[in-house]
């Protein structure tokens, strides 16, 4: 399904949990939700992703129950295992690499950029990132934390899949 859905596009649908930490982190967290467009005040919502192919990227559109969205658009560059894509969301960019294990992806950050100024490594989030199948949905987890703060923002869900 993973492969489909990354070669010929198609959405996947359902209800996603996200949640920030406590204290700083979570001030840094909400404010980066609101850059996304990341609806954190209920904890729960409906969530619909389309993707499709454009120019040589991939491109996923995020919708959220209360209509808010955040769209990334995903380009490769470089083959596995030393390639990876860039994800453009806004005024982030960042340099993912990809590790295959258990059936499912597994985001590395690499890199990032904030309106296309390199962030120094010792200000990047430690991240979980990834994605996979489980009894035929598609599982995925995005949790970004900050060295002594702990986690600033974590969204996560299970979706079902429709390819097109």
């Amino acid at each position: 399904m993973l492969q489909v859905l990354h070669r010929s596009g198609g959405s996947l649908r359902g209800t996603i949990s996200l949640s920030t930490g406590h204290g700083m982190a979570a001030m840094a967290g909400r404010r980066l939700a609101r850059r996304l467009g990341l609806p954190l005040q209920r904890g729960r919502c409906g969530f619909v992703v389309q993707i499709a192919h454009e120019a040589g990227a991939l491109l996923w559109q995020r919708r959220f129950d209360d209509g808010a969205q955040m769209i990334s658009r995903f380009v490769p560059y470089g083959a596995f295992p030393d390639g990876g894509w860039h994800e453009q969301t806004g005024p982030l960019q960042l340099d993912l690499g990809v590790d295959i294990s258990g059936g499912g992806w597994h985001w590395r950050l690499r890199g990032a950029r904030w309106h296309g100024l390199p962030l120094p490594p010792v200000l990047l989030p430690r991240t979980e990132a990834g994605k996979r199948i489980v009894d035929g949905r598609y599982v995925f987890v995005v949790d970004f934390r900050l060295p002594l703060l702990g986690r600033v923002l974590r969204y996560e869900g299970a979706l079902d899949a429709d390819t097109q």
